[in-house]
This record gives structure tokens, sequence and C-alpha cells, in this order.
């Protein structure tokens, strides 16, 4: 269940977009909303005053944006590095959401620019949800969910249900995608609800009364999803990340970033929807 939201704001608009389509939903409009704006360090006094005046007029056009109770409204400035202030305050708040803008840079962009939401996503264990600049937020009303065996992946089916289930003619996809070599990308699979992971996501969706489509696929499993979401043009994709880093690579947050590949990673660059990262220790 989602209470606790984290709404990290920067002056472009689409997080409180993102939130106010969320709080259209049935199940989000009992949640309350931290609206957070970090003003970074100025070199002079007059600087900075400049800055907190100019913050704290994009942290409340963001409040009066939001179409919730104002009662459940806690706006707050601070000052310091947005990287650690986003995630000091979603501990403080022991938010059960963080949302945030992301520029969609890729792996190496986002280390040398310093990218706040890679930041925030790598060091949190908190459900993130991205919106990318360039993207258009719509209504939430059919959600796409990437599965597996992880805790991470049933998690995220979790988060959908619980979205879903009071929206009238709200749609789930559950896809999974299988890296057959032998087999071309894009490749539906005929029966996907023979597959013991989709099968038993399915059950769950019909005890919660959501409607449902089974999609099993082969390829590449970042550029699949990718794709599928465009194609069933979803308003929500959710992805698990377990947390595989370890103890000593916490310090180190862009380290897994440099040696690897991530499957959320590449979905965050390139899917051309919103999409929240649920993350479950490894």
């Amino acid at each position: 269940m989602i209470e606790k939201i984290l709404l990290a704001v920067a002056g472009r608009g689409l997080c409180e977009e993102m939130f106010n389509m969320l709080t259209e939903i049935p199940v989000m409009q009992k949640a309350s909303v931290t609206v957070l704006h970090v003003v970074t360090p100025q070199v002079t006094a007059e600087a900075m005053s400049a800055k907190l005046e100019e913050g704290g007029k994009i942290l409340a056009d963001a409040v009066k944006s939001l179409r919730v109770d104002p009662e459940k409204i806690t706006p707050r400035l601070k000052q310091g590095d947005p990287k650690d202030v986003v995630l000091q305050v979603a501990q403080e708040e022991q938010a059960d959401l963080i949302i945030m803008g992301s520029r969609g840079l890729k792996r190496i962009e986002s280390i040398l620019e310093n990218s706040v939401s890679q930041y925030v996503f790598q060091l949190s264990s908190r459900p993130m949800l991205l919106v990318k600049d360039e993207i258009y937020v719509k209504r939430v009303n059919r959600i796409m969910v990437a599965m597996d065996k992880s805790d991470s992946a049933k998690q995220s089916l979790d988060i959908a249900l619980s979205l879903l289930r009071d929206i009238k003619g709200s749609q789930l996809y559950l896809v999974r995608v299988n890296p057959d070599k032998q087999k071309p990308s894009g490749e539906v699979i005929d029966n996907p609800e023979l597959d013991p992971v989709l099968a038993s996501a399915a059950t769950e969706a019909k005890k919660q009364g959501v409607a449902y489509r089974c999609i099993n696929s082969t390829g590449e499993a970042g550029r699949e999803i990718c794709r599928l979401a465009d194609e069933m043009s979803v308003d929500l994709l959710i992805l698990g990340s377990p947390e595989r880093r370890p103890s000593i690579a916490k310090a180190l947050p862009d380290l897994d970033r440099l040696l690897g590949t991530s499957l959320s990673d590449y979905v965050r660059v390139y899917a051309n929807c919103p999409v929240l990262l649920s993350r479950t220790p490894g």
C-alpha cells in the first residue's frame, strides 16, 4: 500500500502531472505527499538568497498545482546536494514511493553529468517512479509489469494490482521475455499462460478482478519490454529491480553501472512512458 509519497520537484511540472494522475486512482486518494525542492549551495550570500527565493516559488507553484487535500501536503524547501537531500528526506518521511523527474541519460552520461535520479535509484531501497522530460503523462489505465521469478517482480505485480483493481475498464499486461537465441526477437510464444511465472501472476489478477493479458516473448529483455510498452500504449511500466550490490559497493553508487549492464537502467532510458522501479533486497 502506498500511503506516503515523496514528490521531488524541479520546476518542470511533469512530476506534478504524474502525481495528479495517480491521485485519480481510488487507492491513491488516501496518500499523503511531501513536496520537496532542493536548492544547491551558491558561492555568495546574495546568490543563495536569490536561489532560495526562486526555489520557494517553484515549491509554491508545485503545491498549488496538486489536486489533493492541502492537509495531506507537506512542502519542504531544503538546501544541499539534491542527491543526498532526496535520500535523506525519503528516509525521514518513510516514503513508500519517490516520484522524480529524469532526463533519460544513458549510463555513462548519467554518471558524468551527476544525475540525481540515477544516484538516488542506486542508493535507495524504496520504489521510484521516474518521469522523463520528453514523455506525455496520461491517466493511468493500462499498466505493464515485467515478470520473472524475482521477489521484486512479485512486488511490482502487487503494486499494479493495487492500482488497477478499482479502475473501471483497466488493463494489466503481464510480460515475460525469454532470451531464446534460437528464436527471432519479438516472437510471441503460443499459450503464454502455460509459463508458470505468468500463470501465477494471472491467478492473482483473476482473484482481484483485474482484466489482464499474458505475453511471453523472446529477445533482449530491455529492448523487448520497451517495444511491447509502445505497442500496447501503456500508461505506466512497472519493473522490479532487486538490490544485488555487496555492502562495500553501496558507497560507490556508480560502480555496478560501470561494470555491467542493467535491465532497469536500459528501460528507464528508452521506455516512452513513466517507469516505476520497485526495489527489494537481493
